[in-house]
């Protein structure tokens, strides 16, 4: 059996599911106490349910069923992640992930958290190993109120978007602002490079390497003429990115010195949060948002998380609600006790983060897409794509990124 001595709570806990099952009621019962969330002459008597699943890009993960001696005080269906997949170390390496999000979980038990969040039960790390296990309710899709669960980047299946994403910016406008305010703990306890949130690391691209692909980029629009839309495979817009990579090649640090200079623009906030990241329901006829899967949490400039919300949406809700969104996160950060901001300088810092992050990772998408499909496909809606969530996801967010540029004056933002 696996197990690591917890860094927070002093328990040793187990490190995959099979070490959880064979530890049992005996294991739950005493780190549901020791987390506060069992009470004392309560107990975990039986594992009813334990499915291990893999997901995300990250860790394990498992459905956990239990019965407690007293029945009502805590959720039956419970979900279990844990930091580390033993089995493959590609995913392995990204164990370090769950250090903040333990933190951050253990923070959301405090009475009055800002934002809706699955309940958390018992959570730890083991930093020496990056060994980590979190266990939360599990939110009940399409039940009891909840709507269905919608997918990543199929936004055109959602009902009423502007309204999901403008109910998802007051929870992340809230938390950030409420961080901001003093309420959410100590600035250090959730101090982090903002350059490490990421899935994974790799050299920056030299200006050459960036231009190459561009050059696949235009291929790509000419091979598969109605996957992306016009405007970003043009050839006046090929020209133009054409040359402003070869000045990002050498403005990427700066960029970043740039995003974490002013401190009114940082805060703790959720980094990946996706329409498949949260949950929502009405309360009479307002539309609520709860958000889940906190990994890579931490402080960071907000326009991190605007983008984490928004790279899966349709184009069109860039094209017609950007700055809506970005009005509507700026007023929920002030009420929730944040400073004042320029609406205008933080959509400035998008378009900086977004030149950043995009050239890193999302001009790879051309060149993974030419190879995935030798025969022409018509448009983003075909089974090859749509029915492939690496594909559709990669190609939505490469279009919203470029559909960014294209309409933005980034040039004056990498230069300024």
């Amino acid at each position: 059996m696996r197990t690591c001595p917890g860094d927070h709570l002093g328990l040793d806990f187990p490190t995959d599911a099979a070490s959880l099952g064979a530890a049992g009621p005996d294991f739950l019962t005493a780190a549901l106490r020791r987390s506060g969330a069992l009470a004392g002459d309560d107990a975990v008597v039986a594992v009813d349910e334990l499915t291990e699943f893999r997901g995300g890009s990250t860790g394990r993960k498992a459905l956990l069923t239990v019965s407690y001696r007293s029945t009502g005080r805590l959720p039956r269906e419970l979900f279990v992640k844990f930091s580390r997949d033993f089995d493959d170390p590609a995913r392995d390496l990204g164990r370090s992930q769950m250090a903040l999000e333990v933190r951050f979980a253990l923070l959301t038990r405090a009475p009055g958290f800002p934002i809706a969040v699955p309940r958390c039960v018992f959570a730890d790390y083991h930093g020496a190993s990056g060994s980590g296990v979190l266990i939360t309710e599990r939110i009940p899709f399409g039940d009891n109120g909840i709507e269905r669960q919608y997918d990543k980047c199929a936004d055109h299946a959602m009902p009423e978007p502007v309204q999901h994403y403008t109910a998802l910016f007051s929870a992340l406008g809230r938390l950030a602002g409420a961080h901001k305010a003093g309420r959410l703990g100590n600035d250090e306890d959730f101090a982090v490079d903002m350059r490490l949130l990421s899935v994974g690391r790799r050299a920056p691209y030299t200006a050459d390497q960036l231009r190459r692909r561009v050059d696949l980029l235009a291929e790509l629009g000419a091979r598969h003429p109605g996957l992306v839309p016009a405007n970003v495979v043009s050839p006046s817009f090929v020209s133009r990115l054409h040359d402003d990579v070869g000045v990002i090649a050498g403005r990427v640090d700066a960029l970043w010195d740039r995003l974490a200079a002013d401190a009114d623009h940082l805060a703790l906030c959720h980094w990946n949060a996706n329409v498949d990241n949260a949950w929502f329901w009405r309360d009479g006829d307002r539309l609520s948002c709860g958000l889940l899967d906190w990994g890579c949490v931490g402080q960071m400039n907000l326009a991190m998380a605007i983008w984490g919300a928004l790279c899966s949406a349709e184009t069109a809700m860039w094209d017609n609600h950007f700055d809506d969104l970005v009005n509507h996160f700026v007023a929920e950060y002030s009420a929730a006790g944040g400073p004042e901001l320029d609406a205008a300088t933080l959509r400035e810092h998008v378009i900086a983060y977004v030149a950043i992050m995009g050239t890193a990772w999302l001009l790879d998408v051309p060149g993974y897409l030419l190879k995935l499909l030798p025969e022409t496909v018509t448009d983003r809606f075909d089974p090859r794509i749509a029915g492939d969530e690496q594909a559709r996801s990669r190609l939505l967010m490469m279009t919203n990124f470029l559909n960014l540029w294209e309409k933005s004056d980034v040039r004056a933002v990498l230069e300024g």
